[in-house]
């Protein structure tokens, strides 16, 4: 009786499951079609060929096997600077659209896939971010420590085989800034003679840990601690988030809408977004998760600190808070630092104008040889019909 009993009570719970399942389809479908209905009609990127602008492409093997998918787009004439695109969490080098298509012919560009997202694979056997025991001790190190090194050694061949001489300007968004922050701790050799430059648009020195993700405080602090136990749980049964992220799913529009733009945004590029976002499997996505949330790169701000630099926050981001971005310039005392209103975490392609002409910026204040007067901060307000 008691079996009986307990299956009639699953089964009122599953159906209750599955009628709230069905209402949140509805909801995310209805809200998807209020947002896209009142802002298609006058979208200036419905017609943008996103993903499509490609360059000579190239295979670097990371230390461990893994395949780097990178590509280079020349200028015409010769030059003395290449540009370094390093992308954030769940996306691609295509995120660099805009800044790719404005700034060809300024500078060298180098894009690259970090491993396992977009063209990038991982390494053989798929143990990619697994800590080795430490020789003579059996002792594994941390995760944060692991992939930090892992990110910093994937940046560094890609350097060493795209850009073997010359200056160079690292950019980094989200994710990729971190990148940055982790070969200057792992190569900081590098800095000053080879790397010239530093832009970090949206990243953290420290990680997302504590962050609020745009919720009220008590409920922010808790879907913060759980979101990485969450994701690595849901990766174990990807069939039962994978048909949410699907591309070109109301899920996906409505979660990228919100975490990655601000109100108002252009759908055109909400759907390039979470189409990047779907196209990174669950897997991944949980095995870089908690190194985006716990990183510590701190200590890599000296060796930054005596290069010209950018840093770029938009105040409307909910995974990296303004106040990552202005710890970070405050460490930095020859970086620009601009604060950019109504914009959110891909403020790259939201506010695609003012992070091309800062970069362009910081590329002319490279050539120059000369690092900008002592740190500046500046923010950005809104640009009524901006595109």
């Amino acid at each position: 009786m008691r079996l009986l009993t307990r299956g009639k009570n699953m089964g009122v719970a599953g159906a209750w499951l599955g009628v709230a399942a069905a209402g949140a389809a509805v909801g995310f479908a209805a809200e998807r079609y209020v947002m896209g209905r009142s802002l298609r009609r006058d979208d200036p990127y419905a017609d943008e060929p996103f993903g499509t602008l490609r360059g000579t492409s190239q295979i670097v093997v990371a230390d461990d096997g893994a395949p780097l998918y990178v590509e280079v787009d020349e200028p015409p004439q010769p030059t003395d600077l290449t540009i370094v695109f390093s992308h954030g969490y769940a996306l691609t080098q295509d995120s660099w659209h805009f800044q790719r298509r404005d700034l060809r012919g300024h500078a060298r560009l180098v894009f690259w896939d970090q491993r396992r997202h977009g063209r990038s694979g991982g390494a053989p056997g798929g143990d990619d971010l697994s800590p080795p025991p430490n020789q003579g001790t059996g002792r594994r190190p941390s995760r944060q420590a692991v992939v930090r090194e892992r990110l910093a050694a994937d940046l560094a061949a890609v350097l060493d085989a795209v850009v073997p001489t010359g200056p160079m300007i690292l950019v980094g968004h989200s994710m990729g800034g971190m990148t940055i922050l982790a070969l200057a701790l792992e190569r900081p050799e590098l800095f000053g003679e080879r790397i010239r430059g530093v832009a970090m648009i949206a990243t953290t020195a420290t990680g997302l840990n504590g962050s609020a993700l745009g919720l009220p405080a008590p409920v922010g602090k808790l879907a913060s601690r759980s979101a990485p136990g969450l994701v690595a749980a849901l990766a174990r049964r990807p069939e039962l988030i994978e048909r949410g992220r699907r591309v070109g799913s109301d899920l996906g529009y409505v979660v990228t809408r919100r975490y990655s733009f601000d109100d108002g945004g252009s759908p055109a590029l909400v759907e390039f977004t979470a189409a990047m976002n779907a196209s990174t499997p669950v897997e991944v996505l949980a095995e870089f998760l908690p190194v985006v949330w716990g990183i510590d790169a701190h200590d890599a701000l000296p060796v930054l600190a005596p290069l010209p630099g950018l840093v770029i926050a938009a105040d409307h981001d909910h995974l990296t808070p303004v106040k990552h971005s202005r710890d970070i310039a405050k460490a930095l005392p020859h970086a620009e630092y601009i604060e950019v209103a109504d914009s959110g975490h891909m403020v790259l392609l939201e506010r695609h104008e003012l992070v091309t002409e800062h970069l362009a910026a910081l590329v002319a204040r490279v050539r120059d040889g000369m690092p900008p007067p002592r740190r500046t901060m500046t923010r950005v307000k809104s640009l009524l019909g901006r595109r």
